[in-house]
């Protein structure tokens, strides 16, 4: 069975009894009133933007960077692991060449992505030197870096250091 109809004047009545509702503003609603007004309201809307901050960050990165910089230069040896941020293994055996050269060799000194690396890349190289392994462009899985047996790359390295 169909509902009942309702009738008019209950629609009526209903309407008189609610409260009338504030309009809906929204950002362009304001923009065409400013302009439509006044320039002085156009530049009160403007005086209340807040300029943005700068980041400080990035100049304090770039300032302890050049600090370690100039310490590394006094040290014997600097080895730079680069690898690619792409994957969780890359980081993985990064840390693992970096722990077992400081733990195989005195005085050494290992940085892990001094300048933003490359994609896919795996390498191990001496700062300014000879590169001990260079894995670049690799595609998943990342076979070639998996393959590698990371106990033997160190002894291998630290042997080529010695």
């Amino acid at each position: 069975m169909a509902p009942r109809k309702r009738r008019v004047v209950e629609e009526e009545e209903k309407e008189k009894s609610k409260p009338e509702l504030a309009t809906r503003v929204t950002r362009s609603a304001t923009r065409r009133d400013a302009s439509t007004n006044s320039d002085n309201s156009v530049a009160e809307l403007q005086k209340t933007k807040l300029p943005k901050a700068k980041k400080p960050k990035k100049a304090e990165k770039d300032v302890e960077l050049k600090v370690v910089e100039e310490e590394v230069e006094e040290g014997t040896k600097t080895i730079v692991i680069e690898h690619c941020k792409q994957c969780n293994s890359f980081k993985t055996r990064a840390i693992q060449v970096k722990e077992g050269l400081e733990e195989g060799v005195t005085g050494i000194t290992v940085l892990v992505n001094p300048d933003k690396p490359r994609r896919g890349c795996f390498e191990i190289r001496e700062k300014g030197g000879k590169t001990f392994i260079s894995l670049l462009d690799m595609k998943r899985p990342f076979t070639p870096m998996k393959n590698l047996d990371m106990g033997e790359v160190i002894s291998g390295i630290i042997d080529k250091i010695k």
